[in-house]
């Protein structure tokens, strides 16, 4: 789930080196949760997020196969404090 997730995002975005995917599974049901960088954040929702709710399709298409639940959360990078 988590290679699918890559894929299509790393082919999305300009900062391919930025993506960061965290992977929890609990009991039949799996969290991703994915990290681009914040110039790339507009290109991972897309105009009225209609790219991030293809990407959930997608993977629960993928999820639907393998007989789990996933879910795809979007965050935002953590900032480096500045001293």
């Amino acid at each position: 789930m988590k290679d699918l997730l890559n894929f299509i995002v790393t082919s999305l975005v300009t900062k391919p080196e930025a993506v960061s995917i965290d992977e929890q599974n609990e009991e039949g049901n799996i969290t991703l949760l994915l990290t681009v960088d914040p110039s790339d954040m507009g290109i991972i929702i897309g105009k009225s997020g209609q790219t991030i709710r293809a990407i959930r399709k997608l993977l629960t298409v993928r999820a639907i196969a393998e007989n789990v639940r996933v879910n795809l959360q979007l965050t935002e990078p953590i900032a480096e404090k500045q001293i």
